[in-house]
C-alpha cells in the first residue's frame, strides 16, 4: 500500500518574520507584478546574483571555485566543516529559472553545511531563455555524474534545492537514474516549484496571502521557461513523473505561500509511489524563508532540520556499509 507522507505543522512565526512578510507585500508583490517578462528584461536578471555579492558568508566559511563542468559552481564548507568529508550536499539555487546564482545563495549554504557537517557543492546551471529547460537539468546531472566520478558514493550525497531549484533537485535523480545512475541518499526541496499547471497554484487560498509571489504570473515563467510543454509531461512536470525510485525526502514550505500547493501535491505524489517523505509547513513564513534567516529566526532552525536530515540520509547507508 503507498504510504502517506509525514506531515509537521512548525508552529511560531516571530515579528521580524511577519514585517518582512508585511513589507513584502507592499513593495515587492507590486513590483513583481508589473515586472514584464521580455527577453529585454530579463537580459538583467543575472544581475541579482552580482548584486548579491553584498551578502557575505558567516565568519569562518570556505568557498572554493570547482572547475570541469559545463557551468560555474564552487564548493561551500561552513565553519567547522573539514575539507576531505565524504558526504556531500549538491545544491542548486531558485530564481524562477532566469535569476540568482551562486552569491545570493552562499550565506545560506554555509549555515546549511555548517549544520549537515558536510560539504555543499552549489551549482549555477546555465538559465532560460539563454538555454532550453533540458540543459539545466543536463547540467544538475554532470555535476551530480562529477561527484560520483570524483569517489563520492552515491549513498553519502544528499540533493537539495529551493523553488526552481527545487523542481531540478526533483529533475536530476529522475534524469539520472534514466541514465544508469545510482540514487542519491536523500532529496531536500525548499518551497519547491513542482507542478507546470499554474491554475492549481492560482485556485490556492494562499493566492491571496502571498506577500511576494502573485500567482497568475507564474504563468509568464512557465510559458518563458518551458514553451510549447505539455503540461503533464512526466519528464518535464515532477509531480507527473514515475517517482518510486525516489530516496527518502525532506520538502520544506511556508504556510502562507502560494508554492505550498506545490509542495503538498509533491508529498502527496511521493507517497503515492512509496517513497518516504516529510513534509514541513512553516507557520507565517514566505517563500524560501530560510535564505532570509537573519530576518526570520525561525529559517535558523529549519536549516538545523535540514542538516540532520542530510546526516540522518547519509548516516544510515554507512551504518548499512559497515553492518
Amino acid at each position: 500500500m503507498p504510504i502517506a507522507p509525514t506531515v509537521e505543522e512548525r508552529a511560531g512565526c516571530g515579528w521580524p518574520a511577519k514585517a518582512a512578510a508585511r513589507v513584502s507585500r507592499w513593495f515587492l508583490r507590486p513590483l513583481v507584478s508589473r515586472l514584464p517578462w521580455t527577453p529585454f528584461t530579463l537580459r538583467f536578471a543575472p544581475l541579482l546574483d552580482l548584486g548579491a555579492a553584498l551578502m557575505v558568508p558567516p565568519r569562518g566559511t570556505r568557498v572554493t571555485k570547482v572547475k570541469g563542468l559545463g557551468c560555474a559552481a564552487e564548493w561551500v564548507r561552513g565553519r567547522g566543516v573539514p575539507p576531505g568529508s565524504g558526504r556531500v550536499i549538491l545544491y542548486f539555487h531558485g530564481g524562477g529559472f532566469v535569476a540568482c546564482g551562486l552569491r545570493t545563495h552562499r550565506r545560506m549554504l554555509a549555515r546549511i553545511s555548517q549544520a549537515a557537517g558536510m560539504p555543499v557543492l552549489s551549482v549555477a546551471y546555465r538559465m532560460q531563455p539563454r538555454v532550453p529547460i533540458r540543459t539545466s537539468i543536463g547540467d544538475c546531472v554532470d555535476a551530480y555524474r562529477w561527484l560520483l566520478d570524483k569517489g563520492y558514493d552515491a549513498e553519502n550525497i544528499v540533493i537539495g534545492g529551493d523553488s526552481a531549484g527545487g523542481y531540478l533537485a526533483f529533475m536530476a535523480p529522475l534524469y539520472a537514474m534514466r541514465d544508469g545512475l545510482p540514487r542519491p541518499a536523500g532529496i531536500v526541496a525548499l518551497s519547491p516549484f513542482a507542478d507546470l499547471d499554474i491554475d492549481v497554484k492560482i485556485a490556492h487560498a494562499n493566492a491571496a496571502l502571498d506577500p511576494f509571489i502573485p500567482a497568475p504570473r507564474m504563468w509568464d515563467m512557465v510559458r518563458t521557461c518551458f514553451p510549447d510543454a505539455v503540461y503533464t509531461d512526466p519528464w518535464l512536470s515532477p509531480v507527473h513523473a514515475d517517482l518510486s525510485g525516489l530516496p527518502p525526502t525532506l520538502i520544506q514550505a511556508g504556510s502562507i505561500e502560494v508554492i505550498r500547493a506545490d509542495a503538498e501535491l509533491m508529498a502527496e505524489r511521493l507517497g503515492a509511489a512509496d517513497v518516504p517523505c516529510t513534509l514541513q509547513i512553516w507557520e507565517g513564513q514566505m517563500h524560501v524563508f530560510q535564505i532570509f534567516a537573519d530576518v526570520s529566526r525561525e529559517g535558523l532552525v529549519a536549516i538545523k532540520e535540514i542538516g540532520a536530515f542530510a546526516r540522518r540520509a547519509t548516516g544510515a547507508s554507512a551504518r548499512q556499509q559497515a553492518a
